[in-house]
């Protein structure tokens, strides 16, 4: 590893001016600036792994992706996983061929027990001083443990300073369901119920003649998560913290299923399911499937995030389709809970970036995403490019009506020639709501922007709601806690760890179990959970419980 870092500090140390072949005089990016003040410029290309899809990627062909080899020499040669991406990166990590770069989430303990990644602490020290502008004091959150206080993963799934300006999850119903009947309130699982039934008995099928669906849900592979169990606890008052309910007071950890309240939004689920109400083929149906039908405009209700569902969306906006769009709505299981999409985690370290140990050029790597972390490579992966993308009027950046049209409305090829949007969950990045030294915000996503980047539907219902944004029907940040260990999927396992092996008992058991009491009959349902209780207890799930909570209280300790 040593010898591999010395190579690579040879072989960057050599740079130009930036237009000009290398010399011997490298010097890191100078921060806030653009592009590289002495790096070395030649062509390289790193290959790169991501746990996530990417189907619109198109090999830095695109506008943007062009502008970043113009300004580092560097391409990158992707891979994105199909299927299983833990089980990808398991393989990745044992097989000794390890990418350039490597974003693997939650799989990053297995690249760390394999030696398979570079402490990344004296690069940034040396060669990054805009990812330690942009980090400041967040920095430490990206240490890997108390044990281990290496930096592994440059953090990139949350920005620095972030703020949500709007709702892109809760529940989901079609425009033109709650235009029908009058603009319901929305607000437990019952009127999201009552409306898509009451619409479903007066439009049974579409104008083919195909059936229309009230409720489907997303549970192909990993996604079972995001549609179909994540929203038990943020439907009973929990934080969305992964598998496990975490007391704010005590840290006391408890498998989220366990929680009675749970039992009863599932109960509604299975209910929903003899209603005739519930997709029978949401439990089999493939990815693709999922959004084909939503894509088809014949699906009602949802509950997911549109990242996931976005690209069925996303078809009915290029087709004019404005009013099979979705709305979001904060439901829960009764009044007695709030919906806790905006409950505060701070800034999360994790997920991100890292460099392997095999990379042939870390220095140019670290270089490479310095000038990402730039505030011009920030303002090139969010805006694009000025006077194609968008213009400066008065001294602020706009994105004139034509582009944005067609980035809201035709949104899948738009991102593919123009590559914004690309590139954020590769390198370090500002949040929502953080502006530049030009007075400017570094992202797209700010109140005048979202609004305008609404389509005449959406805010004739948003206006009917007397909302804004999707965000005003939310509670707010303010009304909860900052959660002290951030979000607990979130926290880094080691690899040698017990838990990895009663996470992976617990996750066969629920994926299995939860299926079968929702398709149940209702009838049947009290002795299915039951059994599928006890199964957990049998499992391990107490030691799962208490060794999740020394990890909170760990991550809690070292981020004080």
């Amino acid at each position: 590893m040593v010898s591999v870092i010395l190579g690579g500090v040879l072989a960057g140390c050599s740079g130009g001016n930036g237009n000009t072949p290398a010399t011997n005089n490298g010097n890191a990016t100078e921060a806030n600036g653009g592009s590289s003040s002495g790096e070395n410029m030649q062509p390289l290309t790193l290959s790169f792994y991501s746990e996530d899809p990417n189907p619109n990627w198109s090999n830095m062909e695109d506008e943007v992706g062009q502008v970043i080899t113009e300004k580092t020499g560097i391409t990158l040669d992707a891979e994105f996983a199909v299927g299983d991406p833990v089980q990808k990166s398991a393989l990745i990590a044992a097989s000794g061929d390890y990418p350039d770069l490597i974003s693997a989430k939650g799989s990053i303990n297995k690249f760390v027990d394999a030696g398979a990644v570079l402490d990344l602490t004296e690069l940034i020290d040396e060669h990054a001083p805009n990812i330690k502008k942009l980090y400041g004091e967040e920095l430490k959150r990206a240490r890997y443990s108390s044990e281990d206080p290496a930096i592994y993963a440059l953090p990139t799934y949350s920005g620095v300073g972030h703020t949500s300006f709007n709702a892109g999850g809760g529940f989901e119903l079609q425009h033109r369901v709650v235009k029908e009947l009058g603009y319901p309130e929305i607000r437990t699982v019952k009127d999201f119920e009552n409306a898509i039934k009451t619409y479903l008995e007066k439009h049974k099928a579409d104008e083919n003649g195909v059936p229309n669906i009230g409720l489907t849900l997303n549970a192909d592979d990993w996604r079972m998560y995001i549609s179909v169990t994540d929203p038990a606890p943020m439907a009973t008052g929990a934080p969305g913290d992964g598998e496990y309910f975490i007391d704010f007071e005590t840290q006391d950890v408890t498998y989220h299923f366990r929680r009675p309240v749970e039992k009863e939004y599932f109960r509604w689920l299975n209910h929903m399911n003899a209603e005739g109400l519930l997709d029978r083929e949401s439990f089999v149906q493939k990815y693709d499937q999922y959004k084909a039908k939503v894509a088809s405009g014949r699906v009602l209700g949802l509950i997911d995030q549109d990242w996931n569902y976005g690209d069925g969306e996303k078809a009915l906006k290029a087709e004019g389709k404005f009013d099979q769009g979705y709305g979001h709505y904060p439901v829960t299981l009764s009044e007695e809970y709030k919906d806790t999409s905006f409950w505060p985690t701070g800034f999360l370290g994790g997920y991100g970036i890292a460099i392997s140990a095999t990379n042939p050029d870390p220095v140019r790597t670290i270089q490479f995403l310095d000038y990402l972390a730039s505030d011009e490579g920030q303002v090139l992966m969010n805006w694009g490019i000025e006077g194609k993308h968008y213009e400066v009027v008065d001294g602020k950046r706009t994105i004139p009506q034509e582009v944005n049209d067609r980035k809201i409305n035709d949104a899948a090829s738009f991102q593919k020639q123009t590559g914004i949007g690309h590139y954020l969950n590769l390198a370090p990045h500002y949040g929502d709501g953080v502006k530049d030294p030009s007075g400017n915000y570094y992202t797209t996503q700010f109140p005048e922007q979202i609004v305008k980047d609404f389509n005449e539907v959406e805010k004739e219902v948003l206006t009917a709601y007397k909302a804004t944004t999707w965000k005003d029907l939310f509670p707010k940040e303010d009304e909860f806690p900052v959660r002290p260990w951030g979000a607990a999927w979130n926290i880094p396992v080691p690899g040698d760890s017990e838990i990895v092996i009663l996470d992976e008992k617990l996750k066969t058991i629920t994926w299995k179990r939860i299926p079968e009491v929702i398709l149940s009959n209702p009838a049947d349902f009290d002795k299915l959970w039951a059994d599928y209780m006890a199964e957990l207890e049998d499992a391990g799930v107490e030691k799962a419980e208490e060794l999740r909570k020394e990890l909170v209280q760990e991550r809690v300790e070292m981020w004080k």
